[in-house]
Protein backbone atom coordinates (compact mmCIF):
# COMPACT_ATOMS: atom_id res chain seq x y z
CA UNK A 1 0.00 0.00 0.00
CA UNK A 2 2.72 2.57 1.01
CA UNK A 3 4.52 1.70 -2.25
CA UNK A 4 1.72 2.30 -4.37
CA UNK A 5 1.15 5.60 -2.52
CA UNK A 6 4.64 6.66 -3.32
CA UNK A 7 4.42 5.31 -6.57
CA UNK A 8 1.52 7.83 -7.32
CA UNK A 9 2.66 10.61 -5.76
CA UNK A 10 5.81 10.08 -8.02
CA UNK A 11 3.63 10.33 -10.48
CA UNK A 12 2.19 13.34 -9.61
CA UNK A 13 5.68 14.82 -8.74
CA UNK A 14 6.64 14.47 -12.36
CA UNK A 15 3.35 15.51 -13.97
CA UNK A 16 4.10 18.94 -11.71
CA UNK A 17 7.63 19.13 -13.09
CA UNK A 18 6.91 18.68 -16.79
CA UNK A 19 4.27 21.10 -16.07
CA UNK A 20 6.23 24.14 -14.52
CA UNK A 21 9.34 23.42 -16.19
CA UNK A 22 9.12 25.07 -19.89
CA UNK A 23 12.15 25.14 -22.31
CA UNK A 24 11.36 27.83 -25.32
CA UNK A 25 13.78 26.60 -28.29
CA UNK A 26 16.01 29.34 -30.31
CA UNK A 27 13.79 31.20 -32.86
CA UNK A 28 10.14 30.26 -31.11
CA UNK A 29 8.59 32.18 -28.30
CA UNK A 30 5.23 30.39 -26.01
CA UNK A 31 2.28 32.61 -24.74
CA UNK A 32 1.56 31.70 -21.16
CA UNK A 33 -2.54 32.06 -20.43
CA UNK A 34 -3.93 32.02 -16.32
CA UNK A 35 -7.00 30.56 -16.55
CA UNK A 36 -7.19 31.31 -20.16
CA UNK A 37 -6.06 34.65 -20.07
CA UNK A 38 -2.66 36.00 -21.40
CA UNK A 39 -0.44 36.96 -19.02
CA UNK A 40 2.77 37.01 -20.48
CA UNK A 41 5.45 35.48 -23.03
CA UNK A 42 8.20 32.89 -22.58
CA UNK A 43 11.39 33.98 -24.49
CA UNK A 44 14.03 31.22 -25.88
CA UNK A 45 15.70 29.62 -22.90
CA UNK A 46 14.34 27.60 -19.59
CA UNK A 47 10.97 29.29 -17.48
CA UNK A 48 8.97 28.32 -14.76
CA UNK A 49 5.14 28.03 -14.85
CA UNK A 50 2.78 27.63 -12.11
CA UNK A 51 1.76 24.09 -12.10
CA UNK A 52 -2.71 23.59 -12.57
CA UNK A 53 -2.70 27.79 -12.75
CA UNK A 54 -0.62 28.55 -16.23
CA UNK A 55 -0.29 27.10 -19.18
CA UNK A 56 1.40 27.74 -22.41
CA UNK A 57 -0.99 29.18 -24.81
CA UNK A 58 0.67 29.86 -28.73
CA UNK A 59 3.73 28.64 -29.80
CA UNK A 60 4.75 31.11 -32.12
CA UNK A 61 7.73 30.97 -34.88
CA UNK A 62 9.49 33.70 -34.53
CA UNK A 63 11.74 33.69 -37.88
CA UNK A 64 11.19 34.62 -40.99
CA UNK A 65 8.79 32.78 -42.60
CA UNK A 66 7.68 32.66 -46.79
CA UNK A 67 4.61 32.46 -47.71
CA UNK A 68 3.78 31.51 -51.32
CA UNK A 69 0.86 33.69 -52.90
CA UNK A 70 -1.55 31.68 -55.17
CA UNK A 71 -1.72 32.18 -58.99
CA UNK A 72 -4.99 34.10 -60.07
CA UNK A 73 -5.89 35.89 -63.23
CA UNK A 74 -5.84 39.82 -62.78
CA UNK A 75 -7.58 42.07 -65.41
CA UNK A 76 -5.27 45.28 -66.42
CA UNK A 77 -6.36 48.52 -67.14
CA UNK A 78 -6.55 48.00 -71.02
CA UNK A 79 -8.90 44.87 -70.32
CA UNK A 80 -6.05 42.66 -70.76
CA UNK A 81 -6.03 39.25 -68.55
CA UNK A 82 -2.75 38.05 -66.67
CA UNK A 83 -1.75 35.25 -64.58
CA UNK A 84 -0.05 36.26 -61.66
CA UNK A 85 1.49 35.09 -58.48
CA UNK A 86 3.68 36.10 -55.96
CA UNK A 87 5.85 35.41 -52.65
CA UNK A 88 5.74 36.76 -49.52
CA UNK A 89 8.49 36.90 -46.62
CA UNK A 90 7.08 37.84 -43.24
CA UNK A 91 8.20 37.43 -39.57
CA UNK A 92 6.72 37.84 -36.54
CA UNK A 93 7.87 40.55 -34.06
CA UNK A 94 5.03 40.48 -31.50
CA UNK A 95 3.76 37.11 -31.15
CA UNK A 96 0.72 37.91 -28.48
CA UNK A 97 -0.24 40.51 -31.22
CA UNK A 98 -0.08 37.59 -34.00
CA UNK A 99 -1.35 34.54 -31.61
CA UNK A 100 -4.53 36.98 -30.75
CA UNK A 101 -5.27 39.84 -32.87
CA UNK A 102 -6.06 37.53 -36.13
CA UNK A 103 -6.99 34.44 -36.34
CA UNK A 104 -4.82 32.08 -39.18
CA UNK A 105 -2.34 34.79 -39.80
CA UNK A 106 -0.36 32.66 -42.82
CA UNK A 107 -4.29 32.60 -44.52
CA UNK A 108 -5.07 36.41 -43.68
CA UNK A 109 -1.98 37.33 -44.96
CA UNK A 110 -2.47 35.47 -48.19
CA UNK A 111 -5.55 36.46 -48.67
CA UNK A 112 -4.43 40.32 -48.09
CA UNK A 113 -1.76 39.94 -50.35
CA UNK A 114 -3.82 38.53 -53.31
CA UNK A 115 -6.61 41.64 -52.91
CA UNK A 116 -3.84 43.80 -53.11
CA UNK A 117 -1.79 42.47 -55.64
CA UNK A 118 -5.50 42.30 -58.20
CA UNK A 119 -5.78 46.32 -57.07
CA UNK A 120 -2.32 47.76 -57.98
CA UNK A 121 -1.80 45.54 -61.14
CA UNK A 122 -5.60 46.52 -62.26
CA UNK A 123 -4.52 49.68 -62.03
CA UNK A 124 -1.74 50.08 -65.04
CA UNK A 125 -1.34 48.18 -68.42
CA UNK A 126 -0.07 45.54 -69.86
CA UNK A 127 3.09 47.20 -70.82
CA UNK A 128 3.41 49.00 -67.51
CA UNK A 129 3.01 45.64 -65.66
CA UNK A 130 5.68 43.87 -67.52
CA UNK A 131 8.64 46.64 -67.51
CA UNK A 132 7.81 48.03 -63.75
CA UNK A 133 7.85 45.22 -61.54
CA UNK A 134 9.75 47.09 -59.09
CA UNK A 135 7.32 49.71 -58.91
CA UNK A 136 4.46 46.99 -57.87
CA UNK A 137 6.68 45.05 -55.31
CA UNK A 138 7.26 48.51 -53.74
CA UNK A 139 3.51 49.50 -53.48
CA UNK A 140 2.57 45.98 -52.46
CA UNK A 141 5.24 45.85 -50.12
CA UNK A 142 3.40 49.30 -48.34
CA UNK A 143 0.51 48.39 -48.36
CA UNK A 144 1.17 44.95 -46.82
CA UNK A 145 3.18 46.05 -44.19
CA UNK A 146 0.89 48.93 -43.17
CA UNK A 147 -2.05 46.40 -42.87
CA UNK A 148 0.16 43.61 -40.84
CA UNK A 149 1.59 45.98 -38.13
CA UNK A 150 -1.21 45.36 -35.88
CA UNK A 151 -0.87 42.03 -36.17
CA UNK A 152 2.85 42.15 -34.77
CA UNK A 153 4.12 41.35 -38.35
CA UNK A 154 6.79 42.40 -40.25
CA UNK A 155 6.39 42.27 -43.90
CA UNK A 156 10.07 42.02 -45.55
CA UNK A 157 9.36 42.04 -48.88
CA UNK A 158 6.93 40.92 -51.88
CA UNK A 159 8.06 39.52 -55.01
CA UNK A 160 6.19 39.28 -58.09
CA UNK A 161 7.21 35.89 -59.14
CA UNK A 162 5.74 35.00 -62.36
CA UNK A 163 3.92 37.61 -65.17
CA UNK A 164 1.70 35.28 -68.00
CA UNK A 165 -0.20 37.05 -70.67
CA UNK A 166 -2.56 35.45 -72.71
CA UNK A 167 -0.92 33.55 -75.82
CA UNK A 168 -2.26 35.96 -78.44
CA UNK A 169 -0.69 38.58 -76.78
CA UNK A 170 2.10 36.94 -76.55
CA UNK A 171 2.65 36.21 -79.70
CA UNK A 172 1.68 39.74 -80.96
CA UNK A 173 4.31 41.13 -78.67
CA UNK A 174 6.90 38.57 -80.35
CA UNK A 175 5.86 40.16 -83.31
CA UNK A 176 6.22 43.73 -82.58
CA UNK A 177 9.31 42.69 -81.10
CA UNK A 178 10.64 41.11 -84.60
CA UNK A 179 9.28 44.13 -86.25
CA UNK A 180 11.25 46.47 -83.83
CA UNK A 181 14.32 44.98 -84.35
CA UNK A 182 14.16 44.82 -88.20
CA UNK A 183 13.73 48.30 -88.39
CA UNK A 184 16.51 48.87 -86.03
CA UNK A 185 18.38 46.67 -88.46
CA UNK A 186 17.19 49.15 -91.67
CA UNK A 187 18.14 52.00 -89.78
CA UNK A 188 21.61 50.48 -88.90
CA UNK A 189 21.93 49.23 -92.50
CA UNK A 190 20.89 52.95 -93.81
CA UNK A 191 23.49 54.92 -91.55
CA UNK A 192 26.10 52.70 -92.74
CA UNK A 193 24.78 53.35 -96.36
CA UNK A 194 24.98 57.30 -95.70
CA UNK A 195 28.31 56.58 -94.44
CA UNK A 196 29.80 55.02 -97.36
CA UNK A 197 28.14 57.57 -99.82
CA UNK A 198 29.85 60.19 -97.82
CA UNK A 199 33.06 58.44 -97.97
CA UNK A 200 32.99 58.02 -101.87
CA UNK A 201 31.77 61.41 -102.18
CA UNK A 202 34.75 62.71 -100.09
CA UNK A 203 36.71 60.53 -101.93
CA UNK A 204 35.89 61.74 -105.13
CA UNK A 205 36.01 65.65 -104.29
CA UNK A 206 39.60 64.84 -103.40
CA UNK A 207 40.57 63.18 -106.73
CA UNK A 208 38.64 66.33 -108.86
CA UNK A 209 40.88 68.62 -106.35
CA UNK A 210 43.70 66.71 -107.44
CA UNK A 211 43.05 66.60 -110.46
CA UNK A 212 42.30 70.07 -111.51
CA UNK A 213 45.76 70.55 -109.33
CA UNK A 214 47.33 68.34 -112.15
CA UNK A 215 46.00 70.01 -114.58
CA UNK A 216 46.79 73.54 -113.38
CA UNK A 217 50.40 72.73 -112.89
CA UNK A 218 50.54 70.71 -116.61
CA UNK A 219 49.02 74.14 -117.87
CA UNK A 220 51.83 76.02 -116.15
CA UNK A 221 54.19 73.65 -117.50
CA UNK A 222 53.28 73.60 -121.17
CA UNK A 223 52.57 77.55 -120.91
CA UNK A 224 56.68 77.76 -119.81
CA UNK A 225 57.54 75.05 -122.55
CA UNK A 226 55.68 77.79 -125.19
CA UNK A 227 57.49 80.72 -123.37
CA UNK A 228 60.59 78.96 -124.03
CA UNK A 229 60.30 77.88 -127.30
CA UNK A 230 59.05 81.78 -128.31
CA UNK A 231 62.63 83.02 -126.83
CA UNK A 232 64.35 80.94 -128.97
CA UNK A 233 62.14 81.52 -132.02
CA UNK A 234 62.83 85.22 -131.10
CA UNK A 235 66.54 84.80 -130.45
CA UNK A 236 66.64 82.77 -133.69
CA UNK A 237 64.98 85.35 -135.68
CA UNK A 238 67.13 88.15 -134.29
CA UNK A 239 70.36 86.31 -135.84
CA UNK A 240 68.98 86.18 -138.88
CA UNK A 241 67.87 89.47 -139.13
CA UNK A 242 70.81 90.72 -137.96
CA UNK A 243 72.74 88.57 -140.63
CA UNK A 244 70.30 90.11 -143.55
CA UNK A 245 71.48 93.64 -142.38
CA UNK A 246 74.98 92.80 -143.02
CA UNK A 247 74.17 91.71 -146.39
CA UNK A 248 74.38 87.59 -145.50
CA UNK A 249 72.37 85.94 -148.07
CA UNK A 250 72.78 82.80 -145.91
CA UNK A 251 69.94 84.17 -143.49
CA UNK A 252 68.00 84.38 -146.48
CA UNK A 253 68.42 81.09 -147.63
CA UNK A 254 67.89 79.69 -144.07
CA UNK A 255 63.97 80.51 -144.59
CA UNK A 256 63.57 79.73 -147.71
CA UNK A 257 65.10 76.27 -146.88
CA UNK A 258 63.17 75.69 -143.60
CA UNK A 259 59.54 76.79 -145.40
CA UNK A 260 60.47 74.61 -148.60
CA UNK A 261 61.79 71.52 -145.91
CA UNK A 262 57.97 71.83 -143.95
CA UNK A 263 56.39 72.01 -146.79
CA UNK A 264 57.54 69.12 -148.75
CA UNK A 265 57.54 67.14 -145.60
CA UNK A 266 54.07 67.74 -145.05
CA UNK A 267 53.51 66.93 -148.66
CA UNK A 268 54.93 63.55 -147.45
CA UNK A 269 52.80 62.58 -144.65
CA UNK A 270 49.39 63.55 -146.23
CA UNK A 271 47.31 60.40 -146.43
CA UNK A 272 45.69 61.10 -149.22
CA UNK A 273 48.80 61.24 -151.50
CA UNK A 274 49.95 57.90 -152.33
CA UNK A 275 51.95 59.45 -155.05
CA UNK A 276 55.17 62.05 -154.04
CA UNK A 277 56.63 64.33 -157.18
CA UNK A 278 59.93 65.32 -156.47
CA UNK A 279 61.01 68.90 -158.26
CA UNK A 280 63.41 69.02 -160.49
CA UNK A 281 65.37 71.64 -159.10
CA UNK A 282 66.81 69.57 -156.37
CA UNK A 283 70.23 72.03 -156.64
CA UNK A 284 68.09 74.85 -155.30
CA UNK A 285 67.18 73.01 -152.15
CA UNK A 286 70.85 71.56 -151.92
CA UNK A 287 71.97 75.21 -152.21
CA UNK A 288 69.59 76.25 -149.47
CA UNK A 289 71.02 73.58 -147.23
CA UNK A 290 74.67 74.61 -148.51
CA UNK A 291 73.75 78.25 -147.23
CA UNK A 292 71.99 76.65 -143.68
CA UNK A 293 75.35 75.67 -142.85
CA UNK A 294 77.73 78.45 -144.11
CA UNK A 295 75.38 80.34 -141.47
CA UNK A 296 75.41 77.76 -138.29
CA UNK A 297 79.19 77.35 -139.00
CA UNK A 298 79.01 81.84 -138.57
CA UNK A 299 77.44 81.36 -135.61
CA UNK A 300 78.90 78.79 -134.09
CA UNK A 301 82.29 81.02 -134.74
CA UNK A 302 81.05 84.09 -133.27
CA UNK A 303 78.44 83.20 -130.79
CA UNK A 304 76.67 86.37 -129.08
CA UNK A 305 76.26 86.56 -125.58
CA UNK A 306 73.48 84.54 -124.06
CA UNK A 307 70.72 87.01 -121.92
CA UNK A 308 69.29 86.01 -118.25
CA UNK A 309 66.35 83.76 -119.16
CA UNK A 310 63.10 85.62 -117.66
CA UNK A 311 61.35 84.88 -114.28
CA UNK A 312 58.43 82.85 -114.21
CA UNK A 313 55.53 85.11 -114.83
CA UNK A 314 57.17 87.43 -116.48
CA UNK A 315 56.70 88.84 -119.95
CA UNK A 316 58.40 88.14 -123.16
CA UNK A 317 60.25 91.27 -124.70
CA UNK A 318 58.99 91.64 -128.49
CA UNK A 319 61.83 91.13 -131.21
Amino acid sequence: MEMTVAAVFLALAVIVAFGAIKIVPQGREFTVERFGRYTRTLKPGISFLTPFVEGVGRRMNMMEQVLDVPRQEVITRDNVGVQVDAIVFIQVMDAAAAAYRVDNLNYAIQQLTMTNLRTVVGSLELDEVLSQRDAINTRLLNVIDEATGPWGVKCARIEIKDLTPPPDITNAMARQMKAERERRAVITEADGEKSAAIARAEGAKQAAILEAEGRREAAYRDAEAREREAEAEAKATELVSNAIAKGDVNAINYFVAQKYVEAFGKLAESPQQKTVIVPAEMSALVGSIGGITELVKAVNADPPPRPAPPRRGSAVPAG
